[in-house]
């Protein structure tokens, strides 16, 4: 497994190498303080498996960097890190495509879990963003289970592959499944969550807690 850690503090790469040494110690683990350094080692290095993207980057803007990524190399996972964990910017990331959003003020066990997470196929929500926007006074709804929202074995594992960031193609071919039955399964998901696409769906998953199927890579 390889991991590029892009990220301008000397710092936080370190303290990242630490917790990936402690979660991957065969992985190898490349670093880059600005974008034009880490262009170059994603060409130089096509098997890249996992990014792990500051967007405060001193030569481009990370989102544009995530955006990309995401267009450009889509077999490597993307995952942000920021100082600003504000709902905005994680709602935008995971709607970029990122595969999970760490607060690079969180305490090191909570990135070690965040990782360990990731690296199982799950997706690392911060808590603040599955917050109920302020001034909401509704009482929120007890947790249900899947099968209480109807939702069926087979739609429990396309689900567990969104949450992955797979697209419809990439799932069919998963499951052995036409893609437009994927398509069919996603909208039952989406109206059974209530939400309206696939980052509201993370987001709903994440509040829920759901233990989702784990499908192993191909």
């Amino acid at each position: 497994m390889k991991i590029l850690l892009i990220d301008d503090h000397t710092l936080i790469r370190d303290a990242l190498r630490g917790v990936l040494r402690e979660l991957k110690a065969e992985a190898t683990v490349m670093e880059a303080s600005d974008c034009r350094q880490a262009m170059r080692l994603i060409q130089s290095n096509p098997d890249l498996h996992l990014i792990l993207l500051d967007l405060n980057l001193p030569d481009r803007d990370g989102f544009v960097v995530l955006s990309e990524l995401r267009t450009r190399h889509v077999a490597i996972s993307v995952v942000v890190l920021s100082a600003f964990n504000d709902r905005d910017n994680v709602l935008r990331a995971l709607d970029l495509g990122a595969l999970g959003f760490i607060p690079k003020s969180a305490p090191r066990d909570v990135m070690v879990n965040a990782l360990r997470l990731v690296f199982a196929g799950g997706v690392y929500i911060p808590p603040e963003a599955l917050e109920r926007a302020e001034g909401n006074q509704t009482k929120p709804a007890p947790p249900m289970s899947p099968a209480e929202l109807g939702l069926t074995e087979r739609q429990l594992e396309v689900l567990a592959l969104m949450m992955q960031g797979k697209s419809n193609k990439i799932i069919s071919r998963r499951l052995d499944v036409a893609e437009p039955t994927v398509k069919h399964h996603v909208t039952a998901i989406l109206k059974a969550l209530k939400v309206a696409n696939r980052t509201e769906a993370v987001i709903a998953v994440g509040s829920l807690g759901w233990d989702l199927p784990r499908l192993a890579e191909p």
